[in-house]
């Protein structure tokens, strides 16, 4: 699928989990609040998707443990504040941890509105609505 088909520059990005099963558990709950769904699945290794596989989580494949890195994260597009509402709520209820209650951030511009968790391996993932009425009310691009 290409870059303009989908209007991404990313084709797909992964995390490493340490429980698989568990890790599993927690998207299967939580992505499927943004209409996701597991695209693709490989011994060690799920993808998730609305219509092709995005977003991994995967066993390393050098067999070390799955680490999570300061200062990265993964951001899911959600269609409605109402999305990026449920995404935090069932995260929580999924076993993650709050990093950031669902608001708009003055500081990420008008049109933002998101959340922050920590999934159950400790890796921090947002959900964002980006309010194109309002952004271009504001003047933002």
């Amino acid at each position: 699928m290409s870059d303009e088909a989908t209007g991404s520059i990313i084709s797909h990005l992964s995390l490493g989990t340490n429980d698989l099963d568990a890790s599993a558990a927690f998207y299967d709950r939580v992505l499927a609040t943004l209409g996701c769904r597991r695209i693709m699945e490989h011994p060690g290794a799920i993808a998730y998707g609305r219509a092709f596989p995005e977003f991994w989580i995967q066993q390393p494949i050098d067999g070390e443990p799955a680490e999570t890195a300061n200062g990265s994260h993964v951001g899911f597009l959600a269609s409605a504040r109402t999305e990026v509402d449920a995404f935090h709520a069932t995260a929580i209820a999924a076993g993650g941890t709050d990093d950031g209650p669902p608001g708009p951030r003055e500081e990420y511009g008008a049109a933002y509105y998101g959340c922050f968790v920590r999934d159950p391996d400790g890796h921090k993932v947002e959900a964002i609505f980006w309010d194109a009425a309002l952004a271009a009310a504001s003047g933002a691009p």
